[in-house]
């Protein structure tokens, strides 16, 4: 079996670009991917934590797992090798789209996986220096970073419960009932209540 598996950090990024790599790229091999696997996930959780856990239980021998790029299985090295590890000891093939890999159980695949996992492995170290850096120097110039101090939010939490919340304070419901059925805390609707009506 075809494997597709697409893996993003965090809500705010899409698995479009990886399933648009993966469709291409099977379009010229002609492939077809028999199952996606998708996630939202930080790669630096356990394999064991992730869908790819179970996937990676699940395949045979001779199956193939595609993804758009190394770094897609984990955030580290010694987690990308000891995935590649179990997969070529169980002769299963690990193809990379932007790195244009196909990683069978041979030598020459191994020493491709570790070179390339060990040089994503510097890629981000060296991003997450350099964004550090930036950042200090910027403090260091008298830049305020993040949110000014003491402003909010001009969207909450109740925003547009406005009525809802009128009409049950009108029947004598308490805050306490009136979170409890809006599904927030007690204080998300007395701070709302005070500060809103």
């Amino acid at each position: 079996m075809i494997y597709g598996y697409i893996r993003v950090s965090t809500d705010r990024q899409t698995v479009e670009n990886q399933r648009f790599e993966i469709n291409q790229f099977c379009e010229k091999q002609v492939l077809v991917v028999d199952k996606w696997i998708e996630e939202t996930i930080s790669g630096t959780k356990t394999v064991q934590e992730r869908k790819l856990g179970k996937l990676l239980k699940k395949m045979r021998q001779g199956d193939i797992l595609i993804c758009s790029e190394l770094s897609r299985l984990g955030r580290n090295l010694l987690m990308i090798m000891g995935i590649l590890n179990e997969c070529m000891n169980r002769d299963i093939q690990v193809w990379t789209i932007k790195d244009n890999y196909c990683l069978g159980s041979d030598i020459n695949s191994k020493v491709l996986a570790f070179a390339f996992g060990l040089s994503a492995e510097i890629e981000r170290n060296l991003i997450s220096q350099r964004t550090k850096e930036a950042l200090a120097r910027k403090k260091a110039e008298g830049v305020i970073l993040g949110r000014p101090k003491g402003s909010k939010s001009k969207v909450k939490k109740l925003t547009g419960k406005d009525l809802e919340i009128k009409m049950l304070l009108d029947k004598k419901v308490s805050k306490s009932a009136i979170a409890r059925i809006l599904n927030v805390h007690r204080l998300t609707v007395a701070a709302f209540v005070r500060e809103s009506m």
